[in-house]
């Protein structure tokens, strides 16, 4: 993995997340492979595949964002060989009273790439929040260890 590779991810990561905030169609749809797919918080749930029914996921994200959310990346990794790559990244992503409400909310976000034709494009996408109504009682110890028979 060369730097000038992890760089030139994260720029093409940044600007993308620039240009859904700008509710940039074009911008968000470039370098997007044509046979993307994408795992989104809202149905369908099995995902949707190809870039047209990609395009169709944002325009009712562009109109709630305009109504005073953000989106905003907090932190980015990035991994990459000379012709994969993979990032995953946390973005603070909601209304202004959601923040406020819940300011550890974050929305995460995995990113598979694929090297065509020299450029990178995104071949998969994840957006996923956290299943925050799962009771302290039902969540998985903290400790994988405290669960064995015997453990300490």
């Amino acid at each position: 993995m060369s730097d000038d590779q992890v760089r030139e991810i994260r720029t093409l990561i940044e600007r993308w997340a620039e240009a859904v905030h700008r509710a940039d169609m074009e911008s968000v749809l470039a370098h997007h492979a044509d046979d993307i797919v994408m795992f989104d918080v809202p149905p369908p749930h099995d995902g949707v595949r190809g870039v047209d029914a990609y395009r169709e996921t944002w325009p009712p994200f562009f109109e709630w964002q305009a109504q005073g959310a953000s989106f905003e990346i907090v932190s980015l990794d990035v991994t990459a060989s000379d012709t994969v790559a993979y990032a995953h990244a946390l973005l603070r992503c909601g209304t202004a009273k959601e923040l406020a409400d819940h300011p550890e909310t974050r929305l995460r976000l995995t990113i598979g790439l694929r090297k065509e034709r020299g450029g990178w494009v995104v071949a998969h996408e994840h957006h996923s929040f956290a299943d925050t109504t799962v009771s302290a009682a039902a969540a998985p110890p903290s400790d994988p260890r405290s669960s064995i028979a015997g453990g300490t």
